[in-house]
């Protein structure tokens, strides 16, 4: 069997006390990065042995996990922070286990564009979530398309590329283009900053920008 496990986006705390016990009842933890995921254990006196699982290796790996767990094996998939498979690695071993009859169990947790949107004051509603922008190949193709987007976007960004990207969208999607950006979620410092693409560009331009980056922009309904 396979258990999705959702970990804390910050604060320590918000772990479930489902996450705790099934993290400690499985054979095997797969975890995004050992030395991250070791801290949450420790705090959480959980001792399993834990094996790297991340975008590097995902599709060398993941048909030996699914013969693991064939030949019985209960694993549990963790990432950093947030749910698996939510802009991290978790989709090619959930589709193998499922392909191979093994059964698949996702509890529910803490995701970061949850709070942001709802915290956004923009519709919730109908949305589209987009992760991570394209670096480059296919970027403009996409920033295109959303333009034209009546759904509240969510976007994931990180902090050196923040300024960069709200002027990108200011290009794209006009300086008026009502926006949320959430930063720091659920940390002593978490911090949302709304108004308009123009508006919040500007409140960013100037200042360092810690933290991981959720973006909550309005639709073209939203003016």
């Amino acid at each position: 069997m396979l258990y999705i496990v959702p970990t804390p986006i910050g604060n320590l705390a918000d772990m479930t006390y489902r996450a705790v016990t099934v993290l400690n009842e499985v054979d095997t933890i797969l975890a995004e990065d050992t030395r991250t995921s070791g801290v949450l254990l420790k705090h959480y006196g959980i001792s399993k042995g834990m094996l790297p699982y991340h975008q590097h290796n995902e599709h060398k790996i993941t048909q030996r996990l699914v013969e693991e767990m064939l030949a019985g094996k209960t694993m549990a998939l963790i990432t950093d922070s947030g749910t698996p498979g939510i802009s991290d690695p978790a989709f090619f071993l959930v589709r193998d286990c499922i392909k191979n009859g093994i059964k698949v169990e996702c509890l529910p947790g803490a995701t970061a564009f949850v709070p942001a949107l709802v915290n956004s004051g923009l519709p919730t509603d109908s949305f589209c979530f987009e992760g991570f922008l394209p670096l480059k190949k296919g970027r403009h193709t996409l920033l295109t398309a959303l333009s034209a987007e009546k759904r509240t976007i969510i976007l994931y960004e990180s902090p050196v590329r923040l300024v960069k990207t709200l002027l990108q969208l200011i290009t794209y999607f006009g300086p008026t283009r009502p926006c949320s950006v959430s930063r720091e979620l659920s940390k002593k410092f978490e911090e949302t900053i709304r108004g308009s693409l123009q508006e919040v560009h500007d409140h960013f331009a100037n200042k360092g920008v810690k933290g991981e980056i959720v973006l909550i922009i309005g639709g073209t309904s939203e003016k």
